[in-house]
């Protein structure tokens, strides 16, 4: 019998690490909040400074604290959720794009991971 990784995401030596930091930095965080740093793929990125742009936000941090919050606001409405992945899925199989095979997307996948990415763009705080 062949040993196959174990396909678990997060890892448990990684998801038992985040546990330990969350609880060694509560009582912190209970008096001061909490400050973190956010990688965004390109496109999550180009929407949130067209949010920016349009004067939905002021920063990425505003963004942060109000959609923090609305999930957080969604969290206790089950139903809500419900239908919302329910819209999620229909509009995926309503998508006009063409179908790609398992084959394709794993390639695309892989493609992706070894491809060379350039530094992310950094949000500058407005001095003073």
């Amino acid at each position: 019998m062949t040993e196959e990784a174990d396909p678990a995401w997060p890892p448990k030596d990684m998801e038992d690490w985040a546990k330990q930091q969350a609880q060694s930095i509560r009582d912190a965080a209970s008096d001061g909040g909490l400050r973190f740093h956010a990688y965004l793929p390109p496109a999550l990125a180009l929407w949130l400074l067209d949010r920016i742009e349009d004067g939905m936000f002021i920063d990425p941090s505003e963004a942060v604290f109000v959609l923090f919050k609305q999930a957080r606001d969604l969290e206790p409405h089950l139903d809500l959720q419900q239908d919302l992945l329910h819209r999620q899925i229909m509009s995926a199989i309503n998508d006009p794009r063409r179908n790609i095979s398992a084959e394709e997307l794993k390639e695309r996948f892989k493609d992706a991971r070894e491809k060379l990415r350039p530094d992310p763009a950094v949000w500058q705080t407005k001095p003073g």
